[in-house]
């Protein structure tokens, strides 16, 4: 099942991600896809400000991987420049640490990413409106994303 939501500017992205910081746990990845500028650093930062990082997130880009410590750590990575999707990188390492671990264009790492994920899809529908899309992959994501959304509709 896939769960759908549109939001109108950077702020209500934030705010979005913001509010699923709340039901994530420790191990938890989310893959996230979409054009250069639809969102997905700012929904980062959205979910860093709900894991209470206070430190400054931006894009990885020529890192590949930052760590934030908050409530619980947050693994960004942006493997955008990327060029071997094949190299050892340690990235099980980060799916399978004590964090949540974000990956901005995971499709470039997609042999590597576990089974068991949240994908959101960013889409640009005007010049501030984006559709986000959230496929969970595998029980804990079905769950998390079930939750997520009821609360969301119920307030």
């Amino acid at each position: 099942m896939k769960y759908e939501i549109t939001v109108n500017g950077l702020e209500e992205t934030k705010h979005l991600a913001k509010s699923l910081a709340f039901y994530l746990q420790s191990g938890d990845v989310i893959a996230l896809e979409g054009d250069l500028g639809a969102g997905k650093t700012s929904f980062t930062k959205g979910l860093a400000e709900g894991l209470d990082i206070h430190q400054n997130v931006n894009s990885p880009t020529f890192t590949i991987i930052k760590e934030y410590m908050g409530r619980l750590p947050l693994y960004h990575m942006d493997v955008y420049r990327l060029d071997d999707s094949e190299e050892d990188l340690g990235f099980d390492e980060y799916f399978h640490g004590d964090g949540i671990t974000v990956v901005e264009w995971a499709h470039k790492i997609q042999e590597q990413l576990p089974e068991e994920r949240l994908t959101i899809e960013f889409y640009t529908e005007g010049e501030f409106q984006r559709r986000i899309v959230f496929s969970p992959s595998g029980k804990r994501y079905n769950e998390l994303c079930e939750e997520f959304f009821h609360e969301r509709t119920s307030n």
